[in-house]
């Protein structure tokens, strides 16, 4: 039975280091100690090589530290067998990708369902989950096309319905914004905060600092180490983009007034002087 102080993280790491042999050790994750609460919001940041990949990839119960400890959900990760990780994975991670990662031939509902095939939900069960999800998604109206006949927005929705197919513990993010556009990311990070509102755990990798201002903390890693834990004390919210977005396009407006206005004070000023 997992501790009590095992339950009330989502993710916990003691110690952790990763190192890979590349003709000589290298450290992809050094000492790392880092609690991710359970229902909590938290994004991850640092340049390239800082191990930010390598964390992820040991959440998400794809690999397995070197040395030191990790429990997700309260299993201890290290002691479990590749078919209990395997297991694991499936059931309490949700990852959703840069790119995407969708079955090209198969259509918005059976990529969402195509998690549950592997926890042995029947047929039923998985459609109308999967009609579900879509419709939480916004996609209610797409469930039968497939990935080309979709927006990358829409892609990275179906995606998102896909992470929560089994209804997982941990929603997990890899620069889930890097292929849209500014206005299509905002509308990913607007879902991010409703399922963050209903209580899903989310850990965001990102390198832009204004997705990951939408979390509650930033946990930034240097050369594989924890450099610091930021505590974010005005998050970024969907009505702060909207505000945002709408002083921006308010600037482009007044700009183009302004403009507008030299120019037609100039063309007069030309005139009187022809005259």
């Amino acid at each position: 039975m997992a501790s009590t102080a095992e339950s009330e993280a989502a993710v916990s790491l003691a110690d952790v280091t990763k190192t890979y042999d590349m003709g000589g050790t290298v450290y992809a994750l050094r000492d790392l100690s880092l609690e991710v609460p359970r229902g909590s919001y938290t994004a991850v940041m640092g340049p390239s090589g800082s191990g930010k990949s390598t964390l992820l990839n040991l959440v998400g119960c794809l690999d397995t530290p070197t040395e030191g400890g990790l429990t997700v959900d309260g299993a201890d990760v290290v002691a479990m067998s590749d078919r209990e990780r395997t297991r694991l994975r499936g059931g309490e991670i949700g990852f959703v990708f840069q790119t995407f990662n969708l079955m090209p031939k198969l259509t918005a509902a059976e990529n969402v369902a195509l998690p549950m095939v592997f926890q042995g939900v029947s047929r039923g069960e998985r459609s109308t989950r999967a009609a579900e999800l879509l419709e939480q998604v916004g996609l209610g109206d797409r469930t039968g096309h497939r990935p080309n006949e979709l927006s990358g927005g829409q892609r990275q929705r179906v995606a998102i319905a896909r992470a929560l197919a089994n209804d997982p513990t941990l929603l997990l993010a890899d620069e889930p914004t890097g292929n849209l556009d500014t206005e299509t990311g905002r509308e990913i990070m607007a879902l991010f905060e409703r399922l963050y509102q209903r209580g899903n755990t989310i850990l965001v990798v990102t390198h832009e600092r204004d997705i990951a201002e939408h979390a509650e903390r930033i946990v930034h890693l240097l050369d594989g180490e924890l450099e610091r834990v930021e505590t974010v004390d005005e998050r970024r919210t969907p009505e702060t983009d909207a505000a945002l977005a709408a002083d921006v396009s308010g600037d482009g407006a007044s700009g183009a007034e302004g403009e507008t206005t030299a120019a037609a004070e100039s063309d007069s000023a030309s005139a009187t002087e022809e005259a």
